[in-house]
């Protein structure tokens, strides 16, 4: 077999079944299986998933044990030469998954491939980023790659002046499409299941590499990714468990120093933007609710990243 396909769902219902159509209309043979682990949702997703793809491998949660670990359960059933770990919101596009395996057959360097991942209007989506550093900490916290996309300084942890159009070497690929050789995983191990949402591939891409593999991306493929189709639903408790897996990747990856002074630097970067949010409610009529939650989950966001994380 050459590729397993592994979907995590939690409350997705049609956006699943729109991606899970979107892979049989392409990928219907014997080279292929796909896995869905549902995080115990309680929509029609499991309902519809047994009615509507009976060819599925359906995995049932009871609770929701979070993105890593809900992978790393299909990972371990999975029978392919090759992983690929996919979000519900995405959409395949013209034969997207065996071009990736066949770019990955080329290059048996590679532990991961990532492919070219478009908006709903076709606009292009920053995927692949640089791991987690103090000065990329700093950078994004100042906005400017905003105002100078083209700049390999400002934009350097997303690679804003990159257009994906080129193949290459890069730090991480993004969870959403990611393509992993099977022999990578025997030698690196699975995703660390302490990061619940967010980080988790950050993470295996720097185990990778560590492991002398590489990391590649390919624009010969292309898929629609919705973005955010899960995490919408829990914001508040999404935007905390990012600080929570920004820290805990330098606590693990780096020394003592670069964390502490990441959990400053987190904290900052919160306890600055929480005074705009509160103004907002004083000045604004529209959404005060909104927006004092807002406030609320910097304010907590800082806290917490002043606090650090145990693990």
């Amino acid at each position: 077999m050459d590729v397993s396909v592994i979907i995590v769902n939690w409350n997705t219902c049609k956006v699943t079944c729109d991606c899970l159509r979107s892979i049989y209309a392409q990928t219907a043979t014997s080279k292929s299986e796909v896995i869905v682990i549902d995080n115990a949702s309680t929509d029609e997703s499991v309902r519809m998933i047994k009615e509507k793809f009976p060819q599925v491998t359906l995995i049932e949660n009871s609770e929701n044990k979070g993105f890593a670990a809900a992978n790393n359960q299909g990972i371990r059933i999975a029978q392919g030469r090759y992983i690929l770990l996919l979000n519900s919101d995405t959409l395949i596009l013209d034969n997207a998954i065996f071009k990736t395996v066949a770019f990955a057959d080329t290059h048996p360097e590679a532990a991961v491939v990532g492919c070219k991942v478009l908006n709903p209007d076709r606009t292009l989506q920053r995927t692949c980023f640089m791991f987690p550093s103090l000065l990329n900490m700093v950078l994004s916290s100042t906005y400017l790659y905003k105002l100078f996309p083209r700049s390999k300084f400002f934009g350097r942890e997303q690679m804003t002046w990159w257009d994906r159009n080129d193949i290459r070497e890069v730090d991480v690929v993004t969870g959403c499409f990611m393509l992993v050789r099977r022999e990578a995983v025997e030698q690196i191990g699975l995703l660390d299941e302490r990061f619940f949402m967010y980080g988790e591939e950050t993470d295996w891409c720097y185990r990778f590499k560590q492991g002398g593999w590489k990391i590649l991306f390919t624009p010969s493929a292309e898929i629609i990714h919705l973005g955010g189709a899960s995490t919408k639903q829990a914001g508040s408790k999404m935007a905390l468990e990012y600080v929570a897996s920004m820290l805990r990747f330098f606590k693990k990856h780096k020394i003592w120093l670069s964390y502490r002074f990441a959990c400053l630097l987190l904290a900052l970067r919160f306890f600055l933007r929480a005074p705009y949010w509160l103004g907002r409610v004083v000045c604004s009529k529209n959404n005060r609710s909104g927006n004092m939650q807002r406030a609320k989950n910097l304010t907590v966001g800082a806290l917490r990243a002043l606090h650090g994380v145990r693990t």
